[in-house]
């Protein structure tokens, strides 16, 4: 195990390698995650700190709350395509000790009451 991997789980597997990567990647968010963030998940509006575009291990997650060890993803329409990536993603991540919870941005776009019943569901079952 080098240095870096021996570092990462006391950091939440923070992966330094990717930083500006995700940089840029809050730069150019979709619609659907600029909503999410606004409307749900920014300035503690679930009671928990959420971070943009986190690096975790050998990838980046939309949006990522420590305390929750929740990743939450928003799928734009390319996601229709990548199921097996997806899959191999969210194991990976899981493998790290972190759930997964896995929007499309026309669910968030079109139904963002729901999404956040969900989050807040997830929320209120973590607490117990």
């Amino acid at each position: 195990m080098t240095n870096v991997q021996q570092a990462m789980p006391q950091n939440n597997h923070y992966n330094q390698k990717l930083k500006p990567f995700a940089k840029a990647l809050r730069k150019e968010s979709t619609k659907a995650e600029v909503r999410l963030w606004c409307e749900v998940l920014s300035k503690g509006k679930t009671g928990f700190t959420f971070l943009r575009q986190r690096p975790i291990g050998n990838y980046i997650a939309d949006f990522f709350c420590k305390e929750l060890k929740l990743v939450i993803e928003v799928d734009g329409y390319t996601h229709n395509f990548k199921t097996e990536e997806d899959i191999k993603r969210d194991k990976e991540i899981a493998e790290l000790g972190f759930t997964t919870l896995r929007f499309s941005d026309t669910e968030v776009m079109k139904d963002l009451p729901n999404v956040e019943r969900v989050i807040v569901a997830f929320i209120e079952g973590s607490l117990k």
